[in-house]
């Protein structure tokens, strides 16, 4: 009963608007949405007089995706870590905010935080505080992600030692250097999981001649993506529509072919990390070697990728626990500090 209370009057809410995926967490409940950043509209929407015929969001319409018909498509609000839509991404958290509230007794009008990628500017600070305004919240604060990231990991992020943190998300790789609860240097990459994505689906049409879906993409590197080498190769049947014939096929790929269509692309993943290495002073420089280098992120989950980083920064690379949920979780506990003392974790907006 009084969980059910709690659950009924607690209203702070930390949320991460991903490219790929959306998280919510709920003050006193913990992790309770994690559902992909995906909108299904109707292709005749009338944007003119912000009206925006919506047939599925999150899990639904991903599991649209390949079967809609024509005048219908997949929209992704989110890009490369921005708001690119405005009016579906209002809708998309509307949504998200109506699936959790629906055992609630009332209507509600959550403090919302918020996730913002470093160097974010102050324009897009202001876009996402109306989208969440527009959405229903009452109070919008802001948190950078890898500040969340290395929270949600359980980084001692309010020593007075370095912590590096690097966020491997959908659209985009954020590295942060991580001192006394805020961010000494940071580097940003608008590359991530969806790019790589973009490699096999161009590797594969290029070769076979054989056209994927996203999903098929997302597959193949879960189960054959590797940023390291790998002494067993692994197969996987894949179907497709070929450019030629004109039908349905299938093919056989392997975890080698993949480690190459993917080696290139996930070196680059190295880039802002670098440039954040080599603005860090020497004392915070020596705490990082010491500590090593936390991934967080989707993009953690790759086969090998911290010992790729390591290989290619030289310095130990240390994969966090769940890191999928990190930057979610992290900003619900700077939630529980919005009122301590000496403590300012937010973005100014």
């Amino acid at each position: 009963m009084l969980k059910r209370l709690r659950r009924m009057f607690c209203d702070d809410l930390a949320i991460e608007l991903g490219t790929v995926n959306t998280l919510i967490y709920q003050a006193g409940e913990g992790l309770v949405l994690n559902e992909p950043s995906l909108v299904a509209v109707h292709n005749q929407t009338t944007r003119a007089h912000n009206r925006t015929d919506i047939a599925a969001v999150g899990n639904d319409a991903k599991r649209m995706l390949g079967r809609m018909p024509g005048s219908y498509s997949a929209v992704k609000p989110v890009q490369d870590g921005m708001i690119a839509d405005f009016i579906l991404t209002e809708k998309m958290l509307q949504y998200f905010m109506h699936h959790i509230q629906r055992n609630r007794l009332m209507r509600w009008s959550p403090r919302m935080l918020i996730c913002v990628r470093c160097g974010s500017t102050e324009v897009e600070r202001r876009v996402i505080r109306e989208v969440a305004l527009s959405a229903g919240a009452r109070e919008v604060l802001l948190i950078e992600e890898p500040l969340a990231a290395a929270l949600g990991a359980d980084v001692p992020v309010s020593d007075a030692h370095g912590s590096m943190i690097v966020d491997l998300g959908g659209g985009t790789t954020q590295a942060a250097l991580i001192s006394m609860n805020g961010v000494v240097h940071a580097a940003s990459l608008r590359m991530g999981g969806d790019h790589l994505n973009k490699s096999i689906t161009n590797y594969i049409r290029r070769k076979y001649l054989l056209v994927i879906s996203e999903t098929t993409a997302e597959h193949i590197k879960q189960q054959l993506g590797s940023a390291y080498p790998e002494e067993q190769i692994s197969e996987l049947e894949v179907g497709g529509h070929h450019l030629t014939g004109g039908v349905p096929c299938t093919l056989v790929l392997n975890s080698d072919e993949i480690y190459e269509v993917l080696r290139q692309p996930l070196r680059k993943l190295a880039d802002p990390l670098r440039r954040v290495l080599d603005q860090t002073p020497p004392e915070l420089g020596i705490d990082v070697r010491k500590r090593g280098i936390m991934l967080t992120g989707g993009g953690a989950l790759l086969k090998g990728v911290d010992r790729m980083l390591a290989d290619e920064i030289g310095m130990p690379v240390i994969i966090a626990d769940e890191p999928l949920t990190c930057v979610a979780r992290g900003a619900g506990k700077a939630l529980s500090m919005l009122h301590k003392k000496g403590v300012d974790l937010f973005v100014p907006i």
